[in-house]
């Protein structure tokens, strides 16, 4: 099913519509599986934000490979133009946080 992205949170977080369900929980803010981009008041959070936001911001995304449901969002594989989201421009660690940044 294609959600549409409706906010774009943080580097690692964003919120879709229509919400989506999965093992009898439902809600509408999702954080892509292999993410791990700096927290607000560390380095590159700003950076990390926007590019997710650039990317995805108003775009339609496919929800695949559900996780779990932590922290009150769904971890699960993203797809945006066909291509797993984390493989197109998301680094693995913080430690590489400029891989994002840079693109």
């Amino acid at each position: 099913m294609s959600f549409k992205v409706t906010e774009v949170i943080d580097g690692d977080t964003f919120k879709v519509s229509p919400n989506w369900e999965w093992k009898g929980q439902s809600g509408d803010t999702v954080r892509p599986n292999g993410y791990d981009t700096p927290e607000k008041g560390e380095q590159g959070y700003d950076q990390a934000t926007i590019k997710l936001r650039n990317l995805i911001q108003g775009k339609e995304v496919e929800l695949k490979n559900l996780i779990t449901f932590t922290y009150g969002r769904l971890l699960c594989d993203v797809y945006y133009n066909v291509k797993n989201l984390k493989d197109e421009s998301t680094p693995k660690s913080r430690s590489t946080v400029n891989n994002l940044v840079d693109k």
